[in-house]
């Protein structure tokens, strides 16, 4: 799909959280802080890991922040301050390219 992006302008931060309502919060106060363009909030993950030496599995949601690349510092901080776990998974995923009018109305809705 081509789109007028510059490669590696957008990015997607991908995190988990315990609940909608956490997730719903994280991502109310990223848009509203300019921080994202929206947050994509999955229900229904089953995440199964090792925390303090036992194996769990957690129900959890996840969130996709799309912002721009160039804010990807000041979301991680944000994002580290807001988030209720003690170690979250704050991975940023590459968006190579997109539609126009999207793009368009995301840059539209970030810090410059």
């Amino acid at each position: 799909m081509g789109g007028d992006t510059q490669e590696g302008e957008f990015v997607f931060i991908y995190t988990t959280l315990p609940s909608m309502a956490a997730a719903e919060a994280l991502g109310r106060a990223l848009v509203a802080e300019k921080l994202a363009a929206c947050v994509n909030i999955h229900p229904g993950l089953r995440s199964v890991y090792v925390w303090e030496g036992k194996v769990a599995v957690e129900d959890e949601v996840a969130g996709f922040i799309k912002t721009r690349a160039a804010l990807v510092n000041e979301a991680m901080a944000r994002l580290s301050a807001l988030h209720p776990y003690d170690v979250p998974a704050l991975l940023v995923l590459p968006i190579l390219a997109g539609n126009t009018d999207y793009l368009e109305w995301a840059r539209r809705q970030m810090k410059a």
